[in-house]
Parts: C-alpha cells; structure tokens; sequence
C-alpha cells in the first residue's frame, strides 16, 4: 500500500565552506488513523499524511518499511526524494529497518529535502540517481546520519590543558567533546588558497566519569573556552548497507562554492557497506564537491567494501589572486575520531592526475586506510595519529599535517614524495613517523626525476598560529624504493627534501623557527636504481639529524 509523504522538517543551512548542514531540531512525525492512505500529491505536498492502524501493524510485525510503501516510484524518472524521506521519519518514529526494493531505480531531484537516517538502512541492490544539473540548495545533504540524543552544553569548564587526563564534570555516558576558543587563530594557511586562520578547535572523548580516551588526546592548551558542547555517544551500532549511487555533476561555476549532495553522517557508532558511488556527466567546469560520504561531529565511523568516485579537478581564483585547482572530494571527514575504511577502492584510475584526491579531512584523530585502493589520504588542519596499511595510493599519495604516530606499513605509494607534510600548513608533524614493508614507485620524468621520503617546505618566515616541527623519530624498515625509470641527471632518492632553499648557512634567520627532526632509523632500505639513499639535496638543513643506518 502506497503511503502520502509526510511532514518533514527541512533544513538545511550552512556553516561552513565545504558544506556543513546543521542538524535538524526535530523528527518528523506520523499520525494513525483508521482510513486507508493514499499518494500524496504536488498539490499536498508537505501536509501531514496517514498510516492506517492496519498497515501499521503490519510494519511492526515485518520490522521494516518499503520507499515503495511511502509511494516511491522506484522507476528511474519520478522524483522519489518525498516518499524516501517519509519512509525515514516513519521508521525513525517506530524503530524499524528501512529496505529499498532490489530492482528498483530512485531518482532524487534538485528538491531541498533531506532524508534523515536513526535506524539500520539496507540500499540493497538498488540504484539512486541523484541529479545535481539543476538543485535548490546544494548545501543540503541528501540523507543526513543523525542521533535522537541532543547535545549537551556543559558549565563551569574554563580552560583545558593539553593531554589532560579528565575533566570534571558529571555526564549521563559516554560523550563526544567539542571545544573551542575564538580568540586563538590555528592553520593560518600559506599561499594560494591564504586564510587568516581558524579558530583552535579540538575534539575527544570521555566517558560518563569524565575520563578521556587516552589514544585521542587533547593536543591544544586552552587558557580561555568560548564554546563546549558534549555530544552523548549511542551504544548501539546503526548499519547502512548497499546502494548503487550516480551524481550527475553540477554545471555551476567553476568557484570555491562546495556541492553537499551526499550522505551525511553525524552519528557515533555507523558502518557503511558494500556502497557505490559514481560520478557522471562531469563537463569542462563545474563546482567541487565537499564529499559523497561526509563524516563529522562523531566518532567510531567505519566505511567498508565500499567503491568511490574521484572527481575531476576544476580551476578558479584562489585568494591570492592566481590560478588554482579545486580540492574536490567524495570523502570528507570533519571534526571527527576512530575513523575507518576498510577494502575501499575507487573507480578512477588512481593515478589520473586530471581527478583529484578523494579524501579530505580536518580536526581528526585516529584515521585507518586498511586494504584501500585510494588516491589519496590527506589531513589538512590536522590529524592526531594515522594508519595506513595494506593499501595502495596513487599520485596524490600522502599529503598530512599533525601530531602523534604515523604509521605507513605493508603498502604500496605512488609519487616522487613518500610522505608530503603540507607546505600550506608548515609541513609540521609533532611526533613519530614510522614506515614498514613498503614500496615507493617513483613515476618516469619527463624532465629531471627526483624522489625524496619526506616532503615538504617552510622558509621559517609564515606564522601559522603553531610552532612547526618535523616529525622527532622517522624509522624506515624494509622499503623498496623502485626508481628504475630515471632521466640521465638523477642522483638518487633523499631522505628529506629542500625545505627550504634559501637557508643554506648559519646567517639565515628563522623568524618562526621549524624544528627538524632528530633521528632518522634506517634498515633495509634498497633502490631499484642502485644509487644510494642521500640525506638530502639541502644537507646543510638536516646536517644536525642522528641517521642510524644498517
């Protein structure tokens, strides 16, 4: 029996440039009655529709509703965004599964309505079309993953010190803190794409005693708070499984102004699985994406046998006036902790440089690649500890800033750089590298090939709200470096790159000094090539670093 749409609360305004919507303040609802329901129409659209007792007996006893109750078409040309959200709000308010039909084909116009997600979801094997040529509001997700819990707003916190152990406050379980102080700019961003800064933002987790998780620490002092919020954890884990998803890419201009058409998940405790996303209809221009699977403001988040889709790079004016290509991206993670993607690969050739990197994330902790086929992992405003492990990057390789342990082992990287501490950000990495049964295929040079293990730059002269420093430890076990295709000038790979070409002798003046880094641990460290593994083509810069090499 088809049901009328019901009465759905929309968001969805925007807070930020990659394309935060806030959380909706309310559920939709549905009313009972004994008359049978019918398709809402055009007409109708937004009143508030009706389940029969029947039929509501019947869901309960199934333990699940049908789009195809609600009234979705399901026949890849009637917009199915309103039954698919009534389905939602129906099965949010009585607890049940939400199963589309296998063989159907949802298509989800330009309409500015979001489906909100608070209970197990099976896509199955059916396709959704999501047609982003002509759309409302492009900030608004298409399905948001959200808690029933409410967040909380915590007194009497003043200030917070870095690796504090717990704070003192009582809390009904498990919650996820959010901290910030306005008064202190972090990630004042360098060069194209400038910026004054962020506000310093941290995020961790206690328990119901206040004790913090201690593998996600707290890495800012904060001698002043200007806004704290506890967001409590649910216990239980919500499922989303399935899903053949097809953007139709935008055809606006090409400008910083991101795409949100995505799935949102701003719940602890999810696992996505087995999910497709595919992108078609790219053009010559086109506005970037803030990510398929957007994931913030939680913690726990696991992205399984999942397939993916690179976007293609557009160009616009940076800040600085000058030409610059568009981070765009179909995994975004935001603000968000014990992050995992497990078997995911994508369906770009990962080392097309016409697509750009697929991950973005800031304000994280605890990010895994486990067995991906990825082309990138990137931390732009941070990340405290990061896993990479059997897995295989493409050009884009490993671009991150950050603090903590982080560990690349049994994977393969393509690129001329291993690891690229962002230059944007002060190529800084507060703690430990480690590397571990890896290899390194350095791409053939058209012109003169270089190779180095750690990149990055920084002339000492930027504040970027931080002191930068470079990773204290890099230990190095059993890396192939494969350099094979190499021009005639080639000298061999380097441990470090030239951070910073101009400060070559003793009268060079740091106003912001980087700390370099102390100990470099090599072993088993072999070239194709056969040339030797150098400190670096500045060695002047890193003449003071401890190499212990077999």
């Amino acid at each position: 029996m088809k049901y009328i749409p019901i009465l759905f609360l929309l968001l969805s305004s925007v807070i930020a440039s990659q394309g935060k919507a806030e959380i909706p303040l309310e559920n939709p609802k549905t009313t009972s009655n004994s008359t049978n329901s019918q398709e809402d129409t055009n007409e109708n659209e937004g009143s508030e529709g009706n389940v029969s007792p029947q039929d509501a007996v019947k869901f309960k006893a199934a333990g699940l509703v049908r789009y195809s109750d609600f009234g979705a078409k399901g026949d890849g040309e009637t917009d199915d965004i309103d039954a698919i959200a009534a389905t939602h709000a129906y099965a949010n308010q009585h607890g049940l599964l939400v199963r589309a039909d296998d063989e159907s084909t949802y298509y989800i116009g330009g309409k500015a309505r979001t489906a909100i997600i608070m209970t197990d979801t099976d896509f199955g094997t059916a396709a959704f079309v999501i047609d982003d040529t002509k759309v409302e509001n492009h900030k608004a997700s298409v399905f948001m993953v959200r808690s029933s819990l409410q967040p909380l707003k915590l007194e009497g916190i003043t200030s917070l010190k870095r690796n504090q152990e717990k704070i003192d406050v009582p809390l009904p379980g498990p919650c996820l803190i959010t901290v910030t102080n306005s008064k202190k700019r972090r990630y004042i961003r360098y060069g194209l794409n400038q910026t004054n800064g962020t506000p310093q933002t941290d995020i961790f987790v206690v328990d119901k005693n206040g004790n913090l998780d201690r593998d996600a620490p707290i890495i800012w002092d904060f001698d002043q708070i200007t806004g704290i919020t506890a967001l409590p954890i649910d216990e239980r884990t919500l499922t989303i499984t399935g899903g053949r998803f097809t953007t139709i890419a935008n055809r606006a201009e090409s400008k910083y102004d991101y795409y949100s058409r995505n799935i949102a998940i701003m719940r602890s405790n999810v696992v996505v699985d087995h999910l497709e996303h595919r992108v078609t209809g790219e053009r010559d221009h086109g506005a970037p994406y803030g990510g398929f699977i957007s994931i913030r403001d939680c913690s726990t988040v696991t992205v399984k046998n999942t397939v993916l889709s690179g976007h293609k790079t557009y160009r616009t004016i940076g800040p600085a006036g000058k030409p610059v290509g568009m981070g765009t991206y179909d995994i975004q993670v935001t603000r968000a902790l014990n992050v995992s993607f497990v078997n995911c690969s994508q369906t770009n050739d990962i080392n097309d440089r016409t697509f750009w990197g697929i991950m973005g994330s800031n304000y994280c902790k605890n990010l895994l690649y486990d067995n991906c086929t990825l082309s990138r992992f990137d931390a732009h405003m941070g990340v405290a500890n990061a896993t990479i492990r059997n897995s295989t990057l493409g050009y884009m390789g490993i671009s991150a800033i950050g603090t903590g342990v982080l560990t690349v082992e049994e994977s393969t990287l393509y690129g001329r750089t291993f690891v690229n501490l962002r230059s944007d950000y002060g190529s800084t990495w507060q703690g430990e590298v480690v590397i571990r049964n890896c290899t390194f295929v350095v791409p053939a040079a058209s012109s003169t090939t270089s190779a180095s293990l750690i990149g990055g730059s920084n002339s000492g002269q930027h504040d970027f709200g931080y002191t930068c420093y470079m990773p204290e430890r890099i230990t190095i076990k059993n890396l192939r470096i494969d350099d094979s295709n190499h021009t005639e000038d080639y000298r061999g790979p380097v441990i470090f790159s030239d951070f910073n070409p101009q400060m070559t002798d003793d009268f060079y003046h740091e106003t912001f000094p980087h700390v370099r880094t102390k100990e470099v641990i090599l072993r088993n460290v072999t070239t194709a090539s056969g040339k030797d593994l150098r400190r670096s083509d500045n060695p002047f810069l890193f003449n003071d670093v401890k190499i212990d090499s077999d």
